[in-house]
């Protein structure tokens, strides 16, 4: 099979490396294209590219030169981690010429016809690709967002729960210091410490998981009907965002049919057998004392969503504690599923994977 040309929109900052590092290798997906800023373009991208993940970088990408933001793209397929100013019209830009862009970039999430994708609970909020295409004019091109990082685990937890009745949740997050980019916080802030407040993070886990959860009509998407409020903080953990959720059910389950939920819950045809999907997407673990950020957080290769702690709350009804990988699930990893999402369900043009398991049709 000749896999599809991906180009990588800042792909020399800490999201972009991880994108690099998870698509080399893919069954389906080949690097072609790594972008970067005025400085690292016309360089070699294993010279300018400071590795901060393990390794290094991959050889199949170490020799590809960094191309200006504005360089005329041939991959039909583009992921971004650009940073919010760059992305706002490049984004934009590049799908209204014809390329499909799978984005981690926070600024165009909740525009109206943007799908805020997390496959295994919302695969159907692809449809709203041909909403926005016949919105836009646009033939090919498409732009789709996965959710802030904290949200991942947040969403991914609650999901199990909706048929019975979600509707008040209340989110408090412990979230690692990668989540701020590389260099991140600095050392004097972070060490012996916990920073209670991230800039603008409250807002999106008050709000995109609305409408993540929510239902989409055929023309857009109406948000779940519940209240979500949320503190974020900042604690000294390199990777994996813990979350500490309260949620109001409206059926009142026992604490065994929220487990069962959990452990059964897989998502629908044909997530499970793309190829970065996890096995198990939500790992309930009974022990006392986890999830935790460095034992669990490469739990399905970094892809899987660890709930433990589950016990009754005397305000809302039930609280548990959630963690996810915030770089690979929760950005670089879920974006990278988004797009096999696409291409299984025939967004990507005539790029046909195969090695399917199921068979695979547009919905």
């Amino acid at each position: 099979m000749q896999k599809l040309d991906v180009a990588v929109l800042g792909a020399t900052g800490a999201v972009g490396q991880r994108f690099v590092q998870l698509l080399d290798n893919h069954p389906w997906f080949r690097v072609a294209e790594v972008i970067g800023s005025d400085r690292s373009a016309g360089h070699r991208y294993g010279d300018i590219a400071r590795w901060i993940l393990d390794g290094q970088p991959p050889a199949s990408v170490a020799d590809l030169q960094v191309k200006p933001l504005d360089a005329e793209l041939t991959s039909p397929l583009v992921f971004s981690a650009l940073p919010k100013e760059a992305a706002e019209l490049r984004e934009f830009a590049l799908a209204e010429a014809g390329h499909v862009v799978s984005t981690n970039a926070s600024v165009n999430r909740m525009v109206d016809d943007v799908p805020l994708l997390l496959p295994e609970i919302n695969a159907d909020h692809i449809g709203l690709i041909d909403v926005q295409r016949r919105r836009r004019g646009w033939t090919t091109g498409a732009l789709v967002a996965n959710s802030n990082c904290t949200i991942m685990p947040v969403v991914m937890s609650l999901a199990p729960l909706m048929p019975f009745g979600v509707t008040k949740v209340m989110i408090v997050s412990a979230q690692a210091i990668s989540g701020a980019g590389y260099p991140g916080v600095p050392s004097l802030d972070i060490i012996d410490n916990l920073v209670p407040y991230i800039g603008g993070e409250e807002e999106k886990a008050e709000t995109e998981p609305l409408k993540m959860l929510g239902h989409f009509d055929g023309e857009r998407i109406l948000d779940l009907d519940a209240i979500a409020s949320a503190t974020c903080t900042r604690a000294p953990v390199i990777d994996g965002h813990l979350v500490t959720v309260a949620v109001e059910l409206r059926d009142k389950p026992s604490l065994e049919a929220v487990i069962e939920a959990w452990n059964s819950f897989r998502g629908p045809d044909p997530v499970p057998s793309l190829p970065s999907a996890p096995a198990q997407p939500v790992i309930y673990m009974p022990q006392a004392d986890r999830p935790q950020p460095r034992r669990d957080r490469n739990a399905g290769n970094g892809m899987a969503t660890s709930v433990g702690r589950l016990r009754p709350d005397p305000l809302l009804g039930y609280k548990f504690v959630a963690l996810s990988h915030n770089t690979i699930r929760g950005a670089a990893g879920c974006a990278i599923l988004n797009a096999e999402l696409l291409a299984a369900q025939g967004y990507l043009g005539d790029f046909q994977p195969v090695n399917r398991n199921v068979e695979l049709t547009r919905s």
